[in-house]
């Protein structure tokens, strides 16, 4: 992997890249769509490629347990079983030890899970994590981390922390060998955790930033905590990043939160957010979210957005959209997410050109007020 910073905005830390990766380049700032199970719920390769997605992501977790590295090894790796010809990011099932904290055993060698499809046991190590990863031929994998939840004590934090440091280590010398020896491709980025804690949280990022992999993460937001402390945090942490690597900050997806951290110089983020919000009849818009469940939609024959130029608005309105959602269409869902990840892609791209044309401040100011403008806008993950 190569990034390279083609401009930085003066006023603020936010800057555009570029990522290249084995499969093309990745303009940056840049928003992942997320494919837990090897796709984006509701949407083709072919909807990613004309919304003008180059990088999405996965699950390791989910793709060990169903269908297994197996079955994806003799497809050939991820890209081939899957037919998406563009960049795939990873996570190491990190995530699913955070968040499935009632399945799971937390052991310095690794995490123990009890499968939430049939019950069964796994065993996950920063090396197998590592290894599984490289099956599925990834572009860019994440390490194995040990994420502590919001309101946990130091103690709690420190130990997350420890774990993680640890596990750092030995994914960076699963991943060299495989790259060495294997003519594996595809970059490790480390994971900063710390939970809260400034002192820790510094810490986290030395360690990061020695170990030298290719790019860093910022981990362990989003997981409760208020917006402001939210905010207070990223912007702690991001600052104490190398400025030549690309960052990643897990788990954000709504306008407000996007903005803020591209504000902060966050090169890459995800978020179930778009896609599951638009299954559930919430769809973007320029002045906010709306739903479309509401009886004022039955009979509005304008388009999600006006402003917007996708697909779904230049040829479907409010009332179409909402009589398909009540009637279980499975059409709905393909035209609701579509629009919401064209409008957060677009939202991103013209964050770009803000950057570029030294306006950006300007640009988040102006766009974030007309969204507030917005009835049923939600400041919230």
């Amino acid at each position: 992997m190569y990034f390279n910073i083609t401009c930085v905005d003066s006023a603020t830390s936010a800057r555009c890249g570029v990522l290249n990766l084995p499969h093309g380049s990745v303009p940056t700032p840049v928003f992942m769509p997320v494919g837990t199970n090897g796709t984006v719920k509701a949407l083709t390769v072919d909807d990613l490629k004309e919304i003008g997605f180059n990088l999405i992501l996965s699950n390791t977790y989910h793709l060990y347990l169903r269908p297994g590295e197996e079955i994806i090894k003799k497809a050939g790796g991820l890209h081939s079983f899957i037919n998406w010809d563009g960049n795939i990011l990873t996570d190491s099932g990190g995530f699913q030890i955070f968040s499935l904290s009632a399945l799971r055993k937390i052991e310095t060698d690794g995490a123990w899970f009890q499968s939430h499809i049939d019950g069964s046991k796994h065993f996950l190590s920063p090396e197998k994590a590592v290894e599984i990863q490289v099956t599925l031929d990834s572009d860019i994998q994440m390490q194995l981390d040990y994420c502590s939840h919001w309101g946990a004590s130091r103690k709690e934090a420190e130990k997350a922390l420890d774990i993680t440091t640890q596990w750092l280590r030995r994914a960076k010398s699963t991943w060299e060998g495989a790259v060495s020896n294997g003519g594996y491709k595809g970059s490790l980025f480390s994971i900063v955790q710390g939970n809260f804690f400034n002192d820790l949280r510094q810490k986290s990022a030395e360690v990061c930033i020695a170990s030298d992999t290719p790019g860093i993460a910022i981990g362990g937001l989003s997981v409760g905590e208020p917006a402001n402390v939210y905010y207070e945090m990223l912007a702690y942490t991001s600052a104490l990043l190398p400025k030549e690597k690309p960052r990643y900050v897990m788990g954000i997806g709504t306008p407000q939160y996007i903005l803020n951290a591209i504000e902060h110089g966050i090169d890459m983020f995800d978020c179930v957010l778009l896609t599951r919000e638009a299954r559930n009849g919430r769809v973007y818009t320029r002045k906010g979210t709306i739903s479309l469940k509401k009886t004022e939609n039955a009979s509005d024959f304008s388009p999600i957005d006006k402003e917007c130029g996708c697909k779904v608005c230049k040829g479907y309105s409010r009332a179409y959209l909402r009589h398909l959602f009540k009637t279980k269409e499975i059409l709905y869902s393909m035209l609701a997410s579509y629009h919401n990840l064209y409008f957060i892609n677009e939202l991103v791209a013209n964050s770009r050109r803000a950057i570029e044309e030294g306006r950006f401040l300007e640009f988040k100011k102006n766009f974030l007020s007309h969204y507030a403008d917005g009835e049923e806008n939600e400041d919230s993950m």
